[in-house]
C-alpha cells in the first residue's frame, strides 16, 4: 500500500509544475506590456532629448525638384527595370513528364542471398 503517498506526491509535483509555469508565463506577458505601456514612450522620449532634434512633420518637408529628371529617362529607368525583372524568372511548360526506369537486375543489391545460411 505505498503506492497511495508515492501518487499524491506525483499529483502535488503536477500542481506545483503547473502553477510555476503559469505563473512565469503570466508575469512575462505582464512585464512586456508594462515596458511596451511606459518603457517605450520613455525611451524614445530620452532619445530625443539626447539627439536634440525636431520632429518633422511630413507637410515640412520639402520637395526639391531635379531639373534633368525628364520622362524620357524615367521611362528609360522603368524599362530597364521592368526587363530586369523578367529575366529573372525562367518561363517553364507547365508539363510534367514522368518516365518510368526499369532497373536491370544485380545480384549484388538482392538481399535474398544475405538470407541463406551457406556452410
Amino acid at each position: 500500500m505505498s503506492f497511495i503517498p508515492l501518487i499524491s506526491d506525483q499529483i502535488s509535483e503536477g500542481y506545483v509544475i503547473l502553477i510555476t509555469g503559469l505563473l512565469i508565463v503570466f508575469c512575462s506577458l505582464l512585464t512586456l506590456s508594462l515596458f511596451f505601456k511606459f518603457g517605450l514612450p520613455v525611451m524614445l522620449y530620452v532619445y530625443k532629448i539626447i539627439t536634440k532634434r525636431k520632429d518633422k512633420k511630413i507637410s515640412e518637408i520639402k520637395v526639391e525638384a531635379d531639373k534633368d529628371f525628364t520622362g524620357e529617362i524615367a521611362a528609360a529607368i522603368g524599362a530597364a527595370v521592368h526587363l530586369y525583372l523578367d529575366q529573372q524568372h525562367d518561363h517553364e511548360s507547365a508539363i510534367l513528364t514522368i518516365k518510368q526506369v526499369k532497373k536491370p537486375y544485380s545480384p549484388w543489391s538482392s538481399k535474398i542471398y544475405g538470407t541463406q545460411n551457406r556452410l
